[in-house]
């Protein structure tokens, strides 16, 4: 069985503060293992993913900048009937952040949100309405926080013209900015919907912004059980099983509220340790057997 573990061209944005070259590490592991796997480009134009069997989406980082071209490449990968994992129809739903908006009708804990959509006027009135002098705007397609800005009614006039030239290009959402960021967001990692490990990714002094490319740190503290639980939950309300999942959360009077579900590129924090990667070996074999 041939598998593909794919990626995306690199850039150095993207990967930078990233002390491990997770993907090279999966794949040593992987073949050490016994299975035949192969690092892929998503957007190669001399891949024939025909030769597959399998296309494991594990890194491409890039994506939200090019998501019609994106999801064709996928819905062209699954009509030569290779496995790919997420499935397709789990990461469209991922790719654009109104999934939010399916989950917190189920009744789980989410940060709120409001849609706003391209070429509509942004105002004051989510102020009022989510009960707060400081809101969060983000794109409905992104990662990374690309184009992610905090508005406050002090800088309101001058974020309105900006957020308004931003809505001209794409979907938006806003939501209340959660003091409780500054504590950390937390990131559970689970394969094939089992829970593995988790990190704790804490911004930088001044910021909001967790991602390592914006001085945010990463640590790796031992969660509690009625936070594993709290947040295995969301995976248990998705249509289908996932070879991969990050939850990412904050703790808000020690209950865990979602900030994002990654089910399509997350880094996985394995960081070279052979009882993680283990458990996504475990995960995959268990799929594709």
């Amino acid at each position: 069985m041939k598998i593909a573990i794919v990626g995306y061209k690199k850039e150095e944005r993207l990967s930078q503060g990233v002390a491990n070259d997770e993907d090279t590490e999966l794949i040593i592991f992987l073949t050490n293992k016994g299975l035949d796997v192969f690092p892929a480009i998503w957007n190669d134009e001399n891949v024939d993913w025909s030769g597959f069997d399998v296309v494991v989406i594990k890194s491409p980082w890039d994506y939200h900048n090019h998501l019609k071209e994106f999801l064709n490449w996928l819905e062209r990968v699954e009509n030569l009937g290779v496995k790919v994992l997420n499935s397709v129809e789990i990461i469209k739903w991922n790719s654009d952040k109104h999934y939010l908006k399916d989950i917190a009708e189920k009744g789980l804990p989410v940060i709120p949100a409001e849609y706003l959509k391209k070429d509509s006027a942004f105002s004051n009135q989510f102020f009022d309405l989510f009960k707060t002098d400081k809101l969060v705007v983000k794109p409905c397609v992104s990662a990374g926080a690309q184009n992610t800005i905090t508005v406050s009614k002090d800088n309101l006039d001058e974020r309105s013209i900006e957020i308004e030239q931003l809505l001209k290009e794409q979907d938006y959402m806003v939501q209340p900015f959660v003091e409780e960021i500054k504590n950390g967001e937390w990131s559970f990692l689970f394969f094939n919907g089992k829970y593995s490990h988790c990190s704790l990714k804490t911004p930088k002094q001044g910021d909001f912004r967790v991602q390592h490319y914006h001085g945010g740190s990463i640590s790796y503290p031992t969660p509690e059980p009625l936070h594993i639980e709290q947040a295995g939950a969301y995976l248990k309300s998705l249509p289908q099983s996932t070879l991969y999942a990050r939850v990412d959360g904050v703790l808000i009077n020690n209950s865990f509220h979602l900030m994002e579900l990654e089910l399509i590129e997350p880094y996985l924090f394995l960081n070279s340790d052979n009882n993680l990667l283990e458990n996504y070996y475990q995960a995959l074999t268990s799929l594709i057997s």
